[in-house]
């Protein structure tokens, strides 16, 4: 098969309920729709063995590209069928190999800046909020968090997992609040789980961007809608979308050309959950 001669397109991601996932899916679907080709979406839910199952139906299908955010844990064997194959493919997130094109995202600046932003408010008990896989993405957004927390003299960082959803974030936040009530600020693995503690703020008589600041990560439709609306770190996921689209067809144009090696800018979105540092209460029996 020459590349380009047939015209399916593989999309293989983790968690597509996630909206961030749904946005970015979109936006590749708008760009390679256009250019006439048919894409089959496939959730390998973070599993290797079922992405393994999902890469062999994608070859034995004979489909002409190939989009995808390896699962934690991929195997060697799978990137090397893939390359056996020259199917053309670009890696999203996470970048399992260095002879894939890949589009990342800027995580370790972006985390730093928000830390910074907060500490610039007044902010010195400031969390890492969100996820629990040991993914690059996360260990590189951790990363920027926790060298700002050290440049600044802040406390120790405090990491807080949880999944990825609105629930999961809802219910964690309940737990940081009881077990931390000194933090008046996070910074979210996501905008879900984001949305998910503003709202376990807002149902304990809290009010986001007063009592707590809240920094999200995605900037996904619903953070702007939410109210409050999210601060947000945001990538755009619909415009990643077409640029993954855009990448896979320059591969397929041109499969001789150099590996592509990408990262995109984030910008910090301020909305309304963030704000001042609260007043600090001194503790029982302190002096004047």
């Amino acid at each position: 098969m020459r590349s380009g001669e047939n015209r399916e397109i593989g999309f293989i991601i983790n968690q597509l309920s996630n909206p961030f996932n749904a946005e970015v899916v979109s936006g590749a679907l708008d760009l390679l729709e256009d250019e006439g080709y048919l894409v089959s979406i496939l959730d390998a839910r973070d599993d290797a063995d079922r992405q393994g199952r999902h890469v062999q139906a994608f070859i034995s299908h004979g489909r002409g590209g190939l989009l995808w955010v390896p699962a934690v844990d991929t195997p060697d064997e799978t990137y090397d069928l893939l390359a056996s194959r020259s199917i053309p493919t670009v890696t999203f997130l996470r970048q399992g190999r260095a002879d894939f094109d890949h589009l990342g995202v800027r995580n370790a600046q972006a985390t730093e800046q928000a830390t910074d932003h907060l500490a610039d408010l007044g902010h010195h008990r400031i969390a890492y909020f969100g996820g629990t896989m040991n993914t690059t993405v996360r260990q590189d957004r951790i990363a920027g968090y926790s060298r700002a927390m050290l440049r600044r003299g802040l406390e120790d960082p405090l990491i807080w997992p949880c999944g990825d959803g609105k629930v999961a974030g809802l219910e964690a936040m309940q737990d940081l609040l009881s077990q931390h009530p000194d933090v008046t600020a996070i910074v979210c693995n996501g905008d879900m789980v984001a949305l998910g503690a503003c709202l376990a703020l807002i149902r304990s008589g809290r009010t986001p961007g007063r009592e707590v600041s809240v920094i999200g990560f995605d900037g996904i439709q619903d953070a702007a809608v939410a109210t409050p609306p999210l601060t947000t770190l945001a990538v755009e996921p619909q415009m990643l979308g077409r640029e993954l689209a855009r990448m896979l067809l320059h591969r397929i144009e041109a499969p001789d050309k150099p590996v592509t090696i990408s990262e995109a800018r984030v910008e910090l979105r301020l909305g309304e959950t963030t704000g001042p540092a609260p007043p600090r209460i001194p503790a029982a029996g302190a002096g004047p």
